[in-house]
């Protein structure tokens, strides 16, 4: 979606649309999956877990990353990859919203 096309919308929808984007991949999610589990990671520990190339996980972990639901700091040659708590809260909050904002219709609605 184009930058003058956002803003026809409310910035939390524009977030959620972010979140929601970037949580929009199997992958991704087995990627958060790992991470949740052993809070931080190698992007060579994460390619061990997946039937992926690396260079298509670290496609995926770039797209998170974008995203900010997750964070790398540089060790030597390698980067760690963790949560980012704050925006995953966010991201998290935003989402249950969303979700909650449904009302059953009672009836068949469609």
């Amino acid at each position: 979606m184009g930058v003058s096309k956002t803003e026809a919308f409310t910035q939390a929808d524009v977030i959620i649309a972010k979140y929601a984007k970037a949580l929009a991949h199997p992958a991704r999610i087995a990627i958060l999956r790992i991470l949740l589990e052993r809070r931080s990671c190698i992007c060579g520990d994460i390619v061990e877990e997946l039937p992926l190339s690396q260079s298509t996980v670290s496609q995926h972990l770039k797209e998170l990353k974008e995203a900010g639901l997750i964070k790398g700091d540089v060790e030597g040659k390698k980067v760690c990859y963790c949560i980012d708590e704050k925006v995953w809260k966010e991201a998290q909050q935003l989402l249950q919203v969303l979700f909650a904002d449904y009302t059953p219709c009672g009836t068949s609605c469609c």
